[in-house]
Formats: C-alpha cells, sequence, structure tokens
C-alpha cells in the first residue's frame, strides 16, 4: 500500500510544520483552512477511514480528541467554540484515506 500523505509528513518525505505530536498522534494546519484555526490531529497509525477502526482503536480516538480539545484550548477557541470533524468516505468529503480530526474554529461557524 502507498503511503499516505500524511505518512511523508511524519518521515519528513512532505515539508510540513507539525504543531503538536506524541507517541500516538501529530497535528498540522489545514492547507485548505475552512476558518481561522483548521488544524489536523492525525494518528500516527495509519486506519484509512472510520469503517476500518476495531476495539483496540478505541484509546487512539479518544486520544485524538483530548487533543483536539487541548489545541482548541491553546489557540484560545475553547471558550467561544469550536467544531471536530472527521469525515468517512467520498461522500462525506474524505479525500486523504488515513483517518484525521479536522478542529476548526476561530470564527462563528454556519452549517451542521
Amino acid at each position: 500500500m502507498e503511503q499516505s500523505i500524511f505518512e511523508k509528513i511524519l518521515v519528513g518525505e512532505i515539508r510540513s510544520e507539525i504543531i503538536y505530536e506524541d507517541d500516538f498522534v501529530f497535528a498540522i494546519n489545514d492547507i485548505n483552512p475552512v476558518a481561522r484555526i483548521h488544524i489536523l490531529i492525525i494518528p500516527k497509525k495509519r486506519i484509512d477511514t472510520l469503517n476500518q477502526m476495531n476495539e483496540e482503536d478505541t484509546t487512539l480516538l479518544g486520544r485524538m480528541v483530548l487533543v483536539a480539545k487541548n489545541l482548541a484550548k491553546e489557540q484560545k477557541i475553547d471558550d467561544t467554540g469550536y467544531r471536530i470533524l472527521l469525515n468517512t468516505n467520498s461522500d462525506a468529503g474524505q479525500t486523504i484515506y488515513h483517518i484525521h480530526l479536522h478542529l476548526i474554529g476561530g470564527e462563528e461557524l454556519k452549517g451542521i
């Protein structure tokens, strides 16, 4: 299986500023932000879609949500509000098949 763009970023093959990293996840700014703050929280373990997650991955997903919460606080959007989003497959808008959470905020968000 070919490496995802996120795996290439993690190993330094593609340059991107990693704004957060621990043993399980890392975070980067989205290159096509939909709001003032748009950060991607990405597991180091590749899981193509939410549909491929299993019982052993539940802790990892919880870690991703906790990192999103902490980054929201760091970005000072925790009090005003933010959205976290995980797209699954093409109808939902997933374009990179390596799960990732979008942390979106810093302005009033419309829509869903």
